[in-house]
């Protein structure tokens, strides 16, 4: 077997893994702090909440009965893969809220079932979705609709949540309507955290007339591979070396540092990245490389 095809065996086997232990995960937060206290999440889930109240039909079973025509839906649009990512979370979180529903309830604190509920849920989330599936089907209409329409899949998934909170004020009253959204956004934020990481990384663009020597030192000292871009100021019309780097927060003072230090006259933007795919590679024998031409071009102007 080829090294290739393991690594995609075993991309395969941890995303499966993140799929099924996040869908756990969120039944646990549902069942066993935010149902107990009618504190109810978005999309269907947060539908199915609501009928539960109504029709005594178990949680787990709305929810697979309500996202049946959304996968539907998907399969015709996203593709199998997709899809069966997504059969498979529901499925898991479908059961699993089944089992939890059976277990004594974590809490009746509102406030506790309001913070740990949405920090677990939106764990669990977070973790469905960065192994590529989905626990709502909302959020497959949401991914179609923002190809045919200029909004966003959050701008449309909060539109469909603001109405189902909104649904469940009227119902059972104003604070669990504004604990479930203060819920969402709890969960929002956690979500963004899991599935894309706790680094704040940030990216650098680095203005100025002569970089090569600046890029030598970031290299050096941060060991930060720097990109060269071409770029022309608009009053002057002088060509200017924009280089591109990024840098993790607790690389920014020394940056700084570095730049304010250089001779050459610069200016700097730094901004939030919020994922990097890729790898960057530190190599010993390039250092020693950069190390060397230093060497020579100091020699050089001596």
């Amino acid at each position: 077997m080829s090294d290739k095809k393991k690594k995609r065996i075993r991309h395969h086997i941890q995303s499966m893994l993140m799929i099924i232990f996040g869908a756990t995960l969120a039944a646990f937060a549902l069942e066993e702090f935010l149902a107990p206290n009618k504190i109810f999440d978005g999309g269907v889930t947060g539908v199915s909440m609501i009928l539960e109240s109504f029709i005594k039909i178990p949680l787990g079973l709305l929810v697979a009965i309500l996202n049946i025509p959304f996968i539907i839906i998907g399969l015709r649009k996203m593709g199998k893969r997709f899809i069966l990512k997504v059969i498979i979370a529901i499925t898991v979180f479908s059961v699993m809220t089944s089992v939890f529903d059976q277990m004594e309830n974590a809490t009746r604190d509102i406030i506790l079932a309001t913070t740990f509920g949405g920090v677990l849920l939106g764990a669990g989330v977070g973790l469905v979705l960065r192994g590529g599936g989905c626990l709502d089907g909302t959020e497959i209409v949401a991914i179609l609709l923002s190809k045919k329409l200029s909004i966003s899949t959050g701008q449309i998934i909060l539109f469909f949540n603001i109405i189902i909170y909104t649904v469940a004020g009227i119902a059972f009253g104003l604070d669990r309507g504004m604990y479930s959204l203060l819920m969402y956004f709890i969960t929002s934020k956690v979500i963004d955290i899991v599935e894309i990481g706790w680094d704040n990384t940030k990216s650098v663009m680095i203005i100025t007339d002569d970089g090569k020597a600046l890029a030598q030192e970031i290299y050096l000292e941060l060991g930060r591979t720097v990109t060269f871009l071409r770029g022309e100021g608009l009053v002057s019309n002088d060509e200017k070396q924009i280089l591109y780097t990024v840098v993790t927060r607790a690389e920014i003072f020394e940056l700084k540092r570095i730049v304010s230090n250089s001779e050459c006259s610069t200016f700097t933007t730094i901004s939030d990245v919020s994922e990097i795919i890729g790898n960057h590679m530190k190599s010993d024998k390039k250092k020693k490389q950069v190390i060397k031409n230093t060497e020579s071009e100091n020699e050089a102007d001596a």
